[in-house]
């Protein structure tokens, strides 16, 4: 081990100063840094537990002196479909999905997340690709501030290892013209980035995901919110065909699979990618303009310069957000919401967005076909959860 220092060498001969009286000890004087050795002897030494326990790293962004307020999230394992495995966010364990819950925040907001992990170590070590990788789930989200022991990875060991739990903050940062901050706001997301591997992969295909969503403090706030992941094998929020769309027609209940609203309700889209394929969102009947929200404000300078869009690229990591009112001018009926790259939407890569009657009741034609997607269920290693 080695240790950086400051060593100060004689004068050399023929100086002056060799001629004066040396003080005390000044011959060899030394300075040595000790918050170096300390931090080399924990980094060397039990780096990870430290950087665990927040010993060498601040526990909150600048600009978070406390949480403004906390929530509770849990990772769950979902029913199988044979042997294939399903993990969801939520914030009971009740109420755990793929995608999890959206998260709210407001620029200037610093939130507390304790996420809670009912997974099993069993479950967790069928997942890993490493018998060596450590078992454990974690929340590493996009967009938002946070420090090393918020982010969510092996390294920097922020996860959660099986029946414990940990506390993630987030900051919301402000738009700051002095500084030139671009701020937060946004259509972000959040995920698992330890299940299976050190980037998470299994834990995404698995269903660890969830839309956040920051907004300025004025935005417009719509009447329902739906967060779309896009990924492998023709996937939506991990289903594809029949399994992507089971509203009821009596009685629809909207979540993942079953996108819904009222003629003239305004309808917030968070649309991801995840997985490694390149998708084109594309919703019928509606558009928005291609902003931070999707809406262009009443007297916006350059107006007539913001495109207005049906559809729009999306890649692996990508993420952003729209509002649209629902059925405008188009009134209500089954909207299609699909992946416009052919082959994808031939895969069972599409769902609807289902216009209701003002009344909340399903307008007819609801029973329509879905393209055939092999066992027409669902996409990559996992199975579905009807809600």
């Amino acid at each position: 081990m080695s240790a950086w220092r400051l060593v100060e060498e004689p004068p050399p001969p023929g100086d002056e100063r060799a001629s004066e009286p040396r003080r005390r000890g000044s011959s060899t004087r030394r300075l040595l840094v000790v918050a170096a050795t300390v931090l080399l002897t924990l980094v060397g030494a039990g780096g990870l537990a430290a950087a665990r326990s927040g010993a060498l790293f601040a526990e909150r962004p600048e600009g978070c002196a406390k949480p403004d307020r906390s929530m509770q999230l849990y990772a769950v394992e979902l029913p199988r479909d044979g042997t294939q495995i399903r993990l969801g966010y939520g914030l009971t364990p009740q109420t755990a999905s793929y995608p999890g819950p959206t998260i709210e925040m407001t620029e200037g907001e610093c939130v507390a997340i304790t996420l809670h992990n009912q997974v099993s170590a069993a479950t967790l070590a069928q997942l890993r690709t490493d018998p060596a990788h450590p078992l454990g789930v974690s929340l590493h989200v996009h967009g938002v501030k946070y420090t090393q022991v918020s982010d969510g990875t092996v390294q920097s060991g922020s996860f959660v290892p099986p029946g414990e739990s940990r506390t993630y903050t987030w900051f919301a940062q402000q738009r700051n013209r002095k500084t030139g901050s671009p701020g937060t706001a946004g259509y972000w997301w959040y995920h698992d980035h330890v299940v299976g591997g050190p980037h998470g992969t299994q834990g995404l295909g698995a269903g660890l995901f969830g839309g956040l969503v920051v907004r300025r403090p004025g935005d417009p706030k719509p009447d329902r919110t739906y967060t779309v992941v896009f990924g492998d094998r023709q996937s939506i929020n991990l289903r594809r065909g029949a399994a992507a769309d089971t509203c009821d027609g009596q009685h629809p209940q909207p979540g993942p699979t079953c996108l819904i609203a009222r003629k003239g309700e305004k309808v917030e889209f968070v649309v991801v990618g995840i997985g490694n394929d390149m998708h084109t969102f594309h919703l019928h009947g509606h558009s928005w303009a291609d902003t931070r929200t999707g809406l262009v404000d009443n007297g916006q300078p350059f107006a007539d310069g913001i495109p207005i869009i049906d559809n729009k690229p999306l890649g692996p990591g990508d993420s952003f957000g729209f509002q649209v009112t629902a059925g405008d001018s188009v009134g209500p009926g089954h909207w299609m919401l699909h992946c416009h790259m052919q082959f994808h939407s031939d895969g069972g890569m599409s769902t609807m967005l289902h216009v209701l009657n003002e009344d909340g009741t399903m307008p007819p034609g609801h029973h329509h076909s879905h393209p055939a997607s092999g066992t027409g269920a669902t996409a990559g290693p996992g199975q579905h959860q009807h809600n």
